[in-house]
């Protein structure tokens, strides 16, 4: 009987080498867009590197967030690595073990997005890149957001 664990994902990637599915969620914005961008995953080759995007296994989640695509920001010493979506405030570590494969390409209305323009490695370099920076602008914009909506919710009650 097949392990329950092992995923279609995973049996895609094992069978084939390559994933192809349409991205759900917004923690890869501006990136990778919900219900609008199709992923190329492909298995790794050899280990990933630094701000690549991974799809990976977290281990002890069921359901939606199980497998998840996210970018490493700093491969660690000990070879595990930090990784975050480009539109989260926070990361977390992942073991070697737990990475699938890597986003290879990304299909947005019919068109290839191009990983090795100018544009492209102007976003990773100065947005996914300096991370620390990144969550706190993130945060306190989202902490504006939410003050401002309070504001507006007691003068106006709406």
């Amino acid at each position: 009987m097949p392990n329950a664990e092992f995923s279609s994902f995973e049996r895609e990637l094992q069978e084939h080498g390559k994933l192809v599915y349409t991205n759900v969620g917004v923690s890869m914005m501006p990136l990778i867009r919900e219900g609008r961008d199709v992923m190329v995953i492909e298995s790794c080759r050899e280990a990933p590197k630094k701000l690549q995007a991974v799809l990976f296994r977290r281990d002890g989640v069921t359901g939606r967030g199980r497998y998840v695509v996210h970018r490493i920001l700093k491969v660690r010493r000990d070879g595990s690595y930090f990784i975050a979506g480009d539109h989260d405030t926070s990361g977390e570590i992942v073991e070697p073990g737990q990475i699938l494969g890597v986003l290879t390409s990304l299909l947005r209305d019919g068109k290839q997005l191009n990983f090795h323009s100018a544009r492209y490695r102007f976003y990773l370099y100065f947005w996914c890149a300096p991370y620390r920076l990144r969550f706190f602008l993130l945060r306190a914009v989202r902490g504006m957001r939410a003050f401002f909506s309070a504001v507006r919710q007691k003068l106006f009650g709406k």
